[in-house]
């Protein structure tokens, strides 16, 4: 019986977990991608004879 009630307060803990983790802010990920995005776009400009 109490297995039934458990199951429920565990999926809680873990969306709990999850949205914490979900919600923080990934900033250096970002830096990384726009640098990558600005390397892309640089390329893409340059004549491909160089």
């Amino acid at each position: 019986m109490l297995t039934w009630l458990l199951i429920p307060v565990v999926a809680a803990l873990g969306a709990a977990i999850w949205g914490s983790w979900a919600s923080k802010s990934h900033t250096m990920g970002d830096i990384a991608e726009l640098n990558g995005y600005a390397r892309f776009r640089d390329a893409m400009e340059r004549d491909p004879a160089e």
